[in-house]
């Protein structure tokens, strides 16, 4: 806590960061949400990732700021921009939710293939699900499939709720005939 305090102080943007974390987390000094935003806003206005996906976590929740769902976008948007697998997945929730942002579901299916294809599970599903749906794109069940299947390989990420869910459609699918093996934009198998 101290050697990050003093780097914090100097404007090393990752011990800002790191520091935010420790106020947000309680460790080393008393929990104290208001500090943790001071320094994830220093940190995330030199551009960390992190400290910008922390900060819309702030700002989305309410915790340490006052809860506003614009400010909360716009730093997810940020991270996502720099790549983080999990602001890219909560922008495209809020893009499909009209949450902070205008409701955009073309959107919410970019950023949240972006981080599906990072390996994150629930932008996984919530791809899945739109292709299952046809929401922000052309609706197609053997994508929808693919996705969710996807999702399923990191089960240990996803809740019981949405293994359950994810399960019946998967089963509803294959037993209609779809299949996982679909191409991408290039016309390459996956």
């Amino acid at each position: 806590m101290k050697r990050y305090k003093s780097s914090a102080e100097l404007g090393d943007a990752k011990a800002q960061y790191y520091l935010g974390n420790c106020y947000a987390n309680g460790d080393g000094v008393d929990e104290d949400l208001s500090e943790a935003v001071k320094w994830f806003k220093r940190s995330a206005e030199q551009g960390d990732a992190d400290a910008q996906f922390n900060l819309g976590v702030c700002y989305a929740k309410g915790e340490g700021v006052d809860k506003d769902l614009s400010e909360a976008a716009k730093w997810f948007k940020r991270s996502a921009e720099q790549g983080d697998a999990k602001a890219q997945y909560l922008l495209g929730v809020c893009y499909y939710n009209g949450d902070g942002v205008t409701k955009d579901l073309y959107e919410a299916v970019k950023w949240c293939r972006k981080s599906a294809e990072q390996g994150n599970a629930d932008a996984q599903y919530n791809l899945g699900v739109c292709y299952y749906f046809g929401d922000g794109v052309k609706e197609d069940k053997n994508t929808a499939l693919y996705w969710l299947k996807k999702a399923m390989e990191h089960k240990e990420y996803l809740s019981g709720e949405m293994i359950n869910k994810i399960e019946s459609i998967i089963e509803e699918l294959e037993s209609e005939g779809y299949s996982d093996h679909v191409q991408d934009e290039q016309g390459n198998g996956r």
